[in-house]
């Protein structure tokens, strides 16, 4: 039990609060005045051990104001005999928090409340006027709340950056602080991180070597520039998370684009941002220098859509993430024997690691994918260069076949769930007059009719989605070209790297090993990205084409000559 402290060492805890959106008011609001309005009253009114308390810049509809939180602390431990505002609006603008300080909490502390041009002192006791006075109070925050929303959502809708300061890599332009310009020494750090994530290495790596040298986090680097950052720096310096690097390698404004309404509050009450679908963004492209080209930024977000994990000993394949079991579908875990060399690293089965009697092991020596993967490559990369024409024209035959394949799979789903929709309203129906006839019971009938509008309202969400979906066309000879300008470049592949590899390869399948004949066949499926599924023509149709490249280009020579 706490000691009771007697009234003259408590002390009177004289609090002033002012917000953003007070600062409006002007003097008669400040801080200052605040103080000389409360310190004279105390004075008046012979209020023992006056203190004076003040939260500047902090929003009355958020309670974790540090000078609040330290008089409250006192007043926990029975250090405070008076609680004195200007009005009752400084103490807050949360009608229900607010309630509660005065009908319980300052009740059960013993501490006497007073808002002095609302004359309002509990003392005396409540008003029952009070608990309007708090619900005005919050309508008064609310509509400032809404007002700031509309302003936002102009700025954003017109593509002004609603950030509060320019991503990590930019900085405000001198002459135009709604423009990004380049911050040449941390936007070298960025490049460096993406190129670091594109090598193989995921967040957490990434960070550890940034903390090994000695790299400023982005917290630090504002510091360190004088530029105003929200987060603080880290206790130890050059202490990189692997939540920074993520947020650096998630964020689309390094391409060059500003992206705006990318987080949400649910209420005005509420400080925590939630994040909106990435459909709701709002997208405005070219807005500012890119530090990031596209495809690097791409190929970075298909990486970190297939997460990988070192191994026991700290290695990680360029292959991670990258295999799966063609018979469950699973990922191929990556793994090294005892003696922890290289070439004895494989993969094998995710599913019968978890379950050996739900799938195989599916093992496949790391080196052996390798090699295929490598020669797989080759040989596409090859095709492409000397029957470049051939190839696209294949590909843009087969992209039609798959393309009237997928609209017409898509469709037949859209048509089933709107046809279970209504097929599930009339079961409601029927299952309610078979209560009233005494057929069911109303217990049954409450189960059954909740199932029913569950999975119905499941349908009537996902109907939208499947609607978008079969309209949506891919620009498939868009995404061609860039493959085939991707594979020209490539003129001499000799051994992989793992930029190759994510560039080039969309997933590897692994069948399970069979034997035949005593010797051990395994199937190894790659898919290209773009492309997929991709296997050299026969010898005598490359024979017949490549004869007739070579005669065009020998009449072509006779010709200049």
């Amino acid at each position: 039990m706490k000691k009771k402290q007697p009234n003259n060492q408590r002390i009177t805890a004289l609090y002033a609060r002012l917000s953003r959106d007070d600062e409006k008011d002007g003097i008669s609001g400040s801080i200052q005045n605040q103080k000389a309005i409360l310190e004279k009253y105390a004075s008046d009114n012979y209020l023992p051990n006056p203190k004076f308390f003040f939260d500047d810049g902090y929003s009355g509809v958020s309670f974790t104001r540090p000078a609040f939180m330290e008089i409250m602390e006192l007043a926990e431990q029975g250090l405070v005999a008076n609680f004195v505002v200007k009005d009752h609006s400084r103490l807050g603008r949360n009608r229900l928090v607010v309630g509660q300080l005065l009908e319980e909490d300052f009740m059960r502390l013993n501490v006497r409340y007073i808002a002095i041009m609302d004359n309002i002192d509990t003392a005396n006791g409540v008003s029952d006027i009070v608990p309007m006075q708090d619900l005005f109070n919050e309508w008064h925050a609310k509509n400032t709340s809404d007002k700031v929303r509309r302003v936002m959502q102009s700025r954003g809708n017109a593509g002004i950056p609603l950030t509060t300061s320019a991503p990590y890599g930019y900085k405000k332009a001198p002459e135009d602080k709604n423009r990004w310009i380049v911050d040449e020494p941390a936007a070298a750090i960025v490049r460096r991180i993406f190129q670091m994530c594109v090598g193989g290495l995921g967040p957490t790596q990434i960070a550890k070597k940034l903390r090994s040298e000695g790299v400023m986090t982005p917290s630090e680097y504002f510091q360190s520039v004088g530029i105003n950052c929200p987060t603080k720096p880290p206790a130890y310096p050059c202490n990189w998370s692997s939540g920074t690097v993520a947020g650096i390698l998630d964020r689309q404004e390094y391409t060059g684009d500003t992206v705006n309404f990318r987080t949400y509050r649910q209420s005005f009450k509420q400080k925590k941002q939630l994040d909106r679908p990435q459909e709701e963004w709002k997208v405005f492209p070219d807005t500012h220098p890119a530090i990031i080209d596209r495809e690097t930024f791409a190929l970075v977000q298909d990486l970190r859509q297939h997460r990988r994990r070192p191994n026991r000993t700290g290695v990680l394949s360029m292959l991670s993430g990258l295999l799966y079991c063609a018979d469950c579908g699973e990922k191929l875990y990556y793994g090294s024997s005892k003696s922890d060399k290289r070439e004895q690293a494989y993969f094998f089965c995710s599913s019968y690691r978890k379950n050996s009697s739900v799938c195989s092991a599916h093992y496949i020596r790391e080196r052996a994918v390798e090699q295929l993967v490598l020669e797989g490559l080759q040989r596409l990369l090859w095709y492409i260069q000397v029957y470049e024409k051939r190839f696209a024209q294949e590909q843009m035959e087969r992209f039609g076949l798959q393309e009237k394949k997928e609209l017409s799979v898509r469709s037949r789903e859209l048509d089933r769930a709107k046809c279970r929709v209504a097929e599930i309203d009339q079961l409601i129906q029927k299952s309610y007059e078979d209560m009233t006839k005494g057929l069911l019971s109303e217990e049954r009938f409450a189960t059954l009719s909740i199932s029913l509008e569950n999975e119905q309202k499941r349908l009537k969400a996902a109907i939208p989605e499947m609607e978008a979906s079969l309209e949506a066309t891919t620009d498939k000879a868009a995404d061609l070209q860039h493959f085939i300008e991707r594979a020209r470049q490539v003129t001499r592949l000799t051994a992989l790297t793992p930029e190759i590899v994510h560039e080039f390869i969309d997933k590897i399948m692994v069948s399970q090993p069979v034997k035949v004949d005593g010797k051990r066949h395994q199937t190894v499926d790659i898919h290209y990205k773009t492309i997929g599924l991709w296997s050299v023509p026969a010898p005598e149709v490359l024979e017949q084409e490549y004869l007739a490249y070579y005669k065009a280009v020998q009449k072509r020579k006779k010709k200049t000559a």
